[in-house]
């Protein structure tokens, strides 16, 4: 349903817009200050974010496993979960570890890395010899017009280089 005029312009908006104004004149209930909720923008935008997220994982994932794929060697897939219960938390999961995705709230989501042997731990940073036992928060943040931004450390996050680096320290770590 997400069109894109180009590659930065998304028309969902306006069809949310479109959808909101049929639904208000069948049903006669009036909402004219939700889009300036900041709990309902944070709510559609890590929803969002986290659908995206997943998207890469699985188009990585896929190719992995064909390129990694053998008949005898079905241990060495990675597989992918939907997380019960939630909206569209996730995890991947190899070799008895799985990383974990998931909304701690509207404006957080954690990624980290769950191991039967060795807890709970976060992939390494460049900065960083070993993982440490906190896991990575992704922070929303709401500037001017309602524009959120999704950031690490203070720094604005691009899908594929977040994807590309969680997935590599997975497939690292859940190797046999």
């Amino acid at each position: 349903m997400d069109q894109q005029i180009n590659e930065n312009v998304s028309t969902t908006w306006i069809e949310n817009l479109a959808l909101d104004e049929i639904n208000m004149q069948e049903t006669g209930v009036i909402n004219f200050s939700e889009h300036l909720d900041p709990m309902h923008m944070l709510e559609v935008s890590s929803i969002e974010f986290m659908e995206k997220l997943k998207e890469r994982f699985e188009i990585y994932q896929t190719k992995f496993n064909e390129l990694r794929s053998n008949k005898n060697d079905q241990i060495y897939s990675i597989k992918m979960f939907k997380i019960s219960n939630t909206i569209n938390d996730f995890m991947l999961f190899r070799n008895s570890l799985k990383l974990v995705v998931a909304r701690k709230s509207p404006d957080v989501i954690s990624i980290g890395f769950l191991s039967n042997a060795g807890g709970l731990f976060a992939a390494r940073l460049n900065y960083e010899a070993n993982s440490s036992q906190q896991i990575h928060e992704i922070k929303a943040h709401i500037g001017p017009f309602n524009n959120i931004h999704w950031k690490f450390n203070g720094e604005n996050v691009d899908i594929d280089s977040l994807a590309r680096h969680y997935l590599t320290e997975f497939i690292k770590h859940s190797a046999r």
